[in-house]
């Protein structure tokens, strides 16, 4: 490997040269930190001393330390430190430790995905190996041969697996698993983070049933969870375990100087405010490092844009450093190509990576010395466990950050101080959705009666027993409900969705291998999977060649366009009920129940980098309806103006805040729907609605009806801030036809901002 010296060449030509310069938009640079470093503790088994010694590790760091500590006392605790610094070791040293001790003890280790349960494992090994002690750890998913599968449950001291298994896979048969259950002392929770939403609800009811049948054989575990940097960790462990955690914060772990830049494409259209294309713009960077042996990091969004950098910078430094020196890296690829990938990172036969986000999650890379991220990665907390992948503990590093058109990247580009200043972004869950909540009842059933008076993760669900009592899916006899229906709940249930019916999407690129690759809510099925649509699934591009809406099958067919599609909804909005409410002088802010009769219309292609409209087509598809939660706002007064101008007005606000609100509550832009009413049926004024897109609703909409302010005041901000003229892609859409549509929304915004703040 060249030295760091041609790092810090790189970094004075790109602050020297003209045409890169004017387009970094801020140069934030974060100094590195010394390690903060305990001694090992007293009782540490001298086996798993000696084999971190063999390793280089002489100390441990301070929330290793902490970590240790609360894990051998018993307590619950969530750890939340940034990538590279050491969390496995948080529960792997109290889990090995408590094995070493007790031989029959057991710990269940959940990650949320096959290539992070993988790579944990082989971690593991390695430490046990080195260790040379008689531990066993296994990996239980789909892809375990049947006839290890009675082994692990037997002979399992670990078992590593993930939510969906254990919820269809392990929980239904625990009769199979007693050794494991009578004797489970911890439980470790990966990636707390991503268990957000319709995932984070349901895992939550998978959680309560584990507990509960953890309780039946007696035990009683520890949990430990670990996050990366969210608002609220302790809060979202404690609704997704149901205990109280203690909460360890301080990084004890040294961290290399980086230096963050935010680049900004230059503009191409100044009236449309469309800017040069991100991804053209990182090839053009990323060729600079790569062709001085520099190991960089690249991330884009999906697999087409992955390939497109990817062809590209081959066939740029072919020469410089050989086809084999730059890789793709997905998380489709095989075990096998992902470690001979990993392998050569590490050992410095490959220069750069182009990955999908599938390198995000904790995967050991080794040390890259650049990253770059095509587009703003959808969450702070995506993007910092991306940046933390260059400079990984000492050395200098360089992250930037390429902007594409779209609303929210534009607005972060803007605003560096909301990357750099305490993270706004809250993780939310509704375990008692009660649709989910009625799914794992039925699951908890199955897996043990309930006996009358009963709690379900201390929730009353007597009222859910007698209705599936009534529906002759459980018997009551002998003061318990008992299961009396002969299917299996926990098949027909995706961890993934909140409705039971769902459309199955299944890919027939290979005739020979028809597979089934996801399942999505009907509601959500009429906008991402009617006819012709792009649907996106692990960074692929697929397109619906068709949807059978009666036997609920999507069929699609990958494919490689350079465009999206987008789909109209027709919406009719009913409020049912009020929960919430406040009002100031002029605006009323409500939140409640909400029937939604939508149907869809028509879609758009829209272009990736400019985000242009440069088709449509017909659907034609039932109406659907959704019940729901959401938070609206309503101005009191209507303004005086020309029906088709308010309405324009309220159009392009709605846009700005659709791409305003993941700022604030952790989802996807189509995760919430926002919905204008000229004239409300509710109240008759002119109202803006923000609704869940999951059925019951998922506690996005409750918070974006406590942060209705900041979202206000920042979208304001925003469209401010934005310097085309009449609207533009990264304003106010593309929707309005108005010529004053930005004027109007700016006016409607400061309406109900002048309001709210009152």
């Amino acid at each position: 490997m060249l030295g760091k010296r041609q790092l810090q060449e790189i970094i004075n030509w790109m602050k020297q040269t003209n045409e890169i310069n004017e387009n970094i938009i801020h140069w934030e640079t974060i100094e590195g930190k010394e390690a903060i470093n305990v001694p090992f503790p007293e009782e540490l088994h001298p086996k798993l001393q000696a084999a971190l010694e063999k390793r280089g590790i002489t100390s441990l760091y301070s929330h290793q330390r902490e970590a240790f500590d609360y894990g051998m006392k018993g307590m619950d605790f969530t750890a939340v430190t940034p990538t590279a610094s050491g969390k496995t070791l948080c529960y792997n040293l109290p889990v090995l430790q408590t094995i070493l001790e007790n031989v029959e003890a057991r710990a269940l280790y959940m990650f949320p995905t096959k290539a992070l349960s993988y790579d944990q494992k082989s971690e593991l090994n390695e430490l046990i190996d080195e260790a040379g002690i008689e531990i066993n750890s296994y990996t239980y998913d789909g892809d375990t041969p049947a006839h290890i599968r009675q082994k692990i449950r037997k002979a399992g001291h670990i078992v590593i697996t993930n939510p969906d298994m254990l919820h269809s896979g392990i929980l239904p048969h625990h009769t199979k698993w007693v050794s494991l259950f009578e004797n489970i002392k911890f439980i470790i929770v990966d990636e707390l983070h991503i268990y957000r939403g319709v995932f984070g609800s349901h895992t939550a009811n998978v959680i309560r049933r584990l507990k509960r049948i953890c309780r039946f054989y007696g035990s009683d575990p520890v949990f430990i969870c670990t996050s990366a940097t969210i608002a609220n960790p302790k809060e979202l462990a404690e609704a997704l375990t149901g205990k109280t955690m203690q909460l360890i914060d301080q990084n004890g772990a040294p961290s290399g100087r980086k230096h963050f830049v935010f680049y900004n494409p230059p503009i191409v259209n100044k009236q449309l405010n469309i800017r040069r294309s991100a991804t053209l713009e990182v090839r053009k960077l990323a060729g600079e490092f790569l062709k001085n042996k520099i190991q960089t990091i690249i991330f884009a969004k999906s697999r087409v844009r992955v390939e497109i950098i990817l062809t590209y910078l081959q066939e740029l430094i072919k020469d410089k450093i050989g086809p084999k020196g730059i890789r793709g890296y997905r998380g489709g690829y095989l075990p096998t190509e992902r470690r001979e990938i990993e392998k050569g990172l590490r050992n410095g036969d490959i220069y750069g990576v182009v990955s999908t986000n599938a390198l995000e999650l904790g995967v050991d890379i080794g040390q890259l010395q650049v990253c770059i991220m095509t587009g703003y990665p959808g969450t702070i907390a995506s993007a910092w466990q991306q940046a933390g992948r260059a400079g990984r503990r000492h050395g200098e590093a360089l992250i930037l950050y390429v902007a594409s058109s779209a609303p929210l990247d534009q607005y972060i580009i803007n605003h560096p101080e909301y990357f750099f200043k305490q993270s706004p972004e809250v993780a939310r869950i509704n375990p008692d959705n009660l649709i989910i909540l009625v799914d794992h009842v039925k699951c908890a059933a199955f897996e043990l009666p309930f006996k009358k008076g009963e709690t379900f993760g201390g929730i009353d669900v007597e009222d859910v027993l007698d209705y599936l009592l009534d529906q002759k899916i459980l018997v009551f006899s002998g003061n318990k409900y008992h299961w009396m229906s002969d299917s299996f709940p926990a098949h027909n249930i995706s961890l993934r969705s909140a409705s039971q019916e769902n459309v199955v999407i299944i890919d027939q690129t290979d005739i020979a291998h028809v597979q089934v690759i996801g399942e999505m809510d009907t509601f959500s099925a009429l906008t991402l999977l009617h006819d012709e649509a792009i649907y996106m699934h692990q960074g692929v591009q697929y397109q619906v060649e068709k949807l059978d809406w009666e036997e609920k099958k999507a069929f699609v067919r990958e494919v490689q366009t350079d465009y999206y599609t987008d789909a109209n909804l027709a919406v009719d909005l009913k409020v049912l009920e009020v929960d919430k409410e406040r009002e100031t002088d002029v605006a009323q802010i409500q939140y409640g129940d909400v029937a939604v009769q939508a149907m869809a219309t028509i879609f758009k292609k829209i272009k990736f980098e400019t985000h242009e409209n440069i088709g449509s087509g017909p659907i034609h598809l039932p109406e659907q309806i959704l019940h729901t939660t959401s938070a609206w706002i309503s101005l009191k007064d209507e303004p005086n103006w020309h029906k088709d101008r308010l309405e324009q007005g309220l159009i392009g606000m709605a846009h700005l805040l659709k791409n305003m609100v993941p700022m604030y509550v952790m989802c996807d832009p189509s995760d919430v729907y926002v919905t204008p009413q000229l004239k409300s049926s509710h109240n008759e004024k002119p109202t803006i609605f923000l609704y869940d897109r999951y059925p019951g609703g998922v506690g996005l909409s409750d918070q974006i009806y406590d942060k209705i302010t900041d979202i206000l005041l920042e979208a304001r901000k925003m469209i401010k801030n934005c310097p085309c003229e009449n609207g533009c892609p990264s304003c106010i859409g593309t929707d309005g036809t108005s010529q004053n549509g930005k004027i109007d929304a700016i006016t409607l915004l400061n309406a109900f901002l002048n309001g709210v703040l009152k």
